[in-house]
């Protein structure tokens, strides 16, 4: 595998597609909800991208729970991290239901033959509306704790965790799908209130996600483009030691990096080991190509993230759900669903 991860457009693959797929700069797909009609069509769908592909690749999904769960019909409906701790009797409970929460998703995602979903969001439920209920908590020493815990479960289920939206994209209003955040914050107030999940989960982590968002007070540079909070934060201080991925490089707050190519080499240039470009075919081959001549730079790279990041043998959706933790966190769900209905 190398460093593009890609999308597809449909429930099948296209020739196009396959083409692309057996570019030996593709070294993942994320599927969206356009992908999924049913759990036989993805299981088809998967093996037919892996057969097509040049390289291993990693497989990939967003599927939090709440808003941002793209697989439905079949999946247990994930709440939203928010809920958690909004209904949670006590923090016993909190992490029991996180726990239970974060192996339940992945093992379902894994029976789909799909290696990883970007999760969990490590960002505070600040002032923006975009991540809002897909944190676990306002307060950094309220989110640490339960996201801890469905790390855990997520690592039971054998599913490798990735870290989102390092440094923080809680505190920040505009949403980087649409334009260019900028956080105003000093250096002092990032660290003392969306830093510390990333720095006190960092050991747990076997990938990050950083922001589209630029902190002056720290860099010039959205934190995805920026070698001071990838190499200097990230990896030299908080001795993080996974995967790096960029997100998306279709979205508005990564435009300040330039072109489609220009962004990938900057993210690359960066620190990031693989970078997304989503819903944009035409600059997915922009950046396939733009990448090319660094293919042998990256290889060796490449087959640490295929190494970190690939899932063991997993169950069948069908063994799954006659497995007895199913069960258990299928009585989570019912818990937590009574436990909302009596607020």
């Amino acid at each position: 595998m190398t460093a593009v991860m890609i999308d597809l457009e449909g429930t099948e693959l296209t020739d196009s597609e396959r083409e692309l797929l057996a570019h030996p700069a593709v070294g993942g797909v994320i599927f969206f909800s356009r992908n999924f009609e049913n759990h036989q069509q993805l299981l088809e769908l998967v093996r037919q991208t892996r057969a097509a592909a040049r390289n291993p690749l990693i497989l990939a999904v967003d599927h939090e729970g709440g808003r941002v769960q793209r697989f439905r019909e079949g999946f247990s409906a994930i709440p939203a991290m928010a809920e958690i701790g909004r209904y949670a009797d006590s923090e016993r409970q909190a992490q029991h239901w996180a726990q239970e929460l974060g192996w339940l998703m992945a093992a379902e995602v894994l029976a789909l033959d799909i290696d990883i979903s970007f999760a969990p969001v490590l960002d505070v439920n600040g002032i923006s509306e975009v991540i809002g209920d897909r944190a676990f908590a306002q307060k950094a020493e309220q989110l640490t704790p339960i996201a801890r815990a469905f790390i855990r479960g997520m690592h039971q289920a054998g599913m490798k965790a990735t870290g989102k939206h390092f440094p923080g994209h809680g505190s920040v209003r505009a949403d980087s799908h649409i334009e260019i955040p900028v956080d105003e914050r000093s250096w002092e107030e990032i660290l003392a209130t969306d830093l510390p999940p990333f720095i006190e989960l960092a050991s747990c982590l076997d990938a990050v996600m950083p922001a589209h968002v630029i902190y002056p007070a720290v860099d010039d540079k959205p934190a995805g483009f920026s070698s001071y909070w990838l190499q200097d934060i990230l990896r030299a201080q908080l001795q993080f030691n996974g995967i790096i991925f960029s997100d998306d490089l279709g979205m508005a707050g990564a435009t300040v990096a330039g072109t489609m190519s220009e962004r990938a080499h900057a993210a690359l240039d960066a620190g990031c080991d693989m970078v997304l470009v989503c819903n944009d075919r035409a600059g997915a081959i922009e950046v396939i190509n733009a990448i090319e001549p660094r293919l042998e730079q990256l290889k060796k790279n490449a087959a640490r993230c295929y190494q970190q990041l690939s899932k063991p043998a997993g169950m069948t959706m069908n063994v799954l759900q006659n497995h007895p933790r199913w069960h258990g966190a299928q009585a989570v769900l019912t818990e937590m669903s009574n436990a909302k209905d009596k607020r």
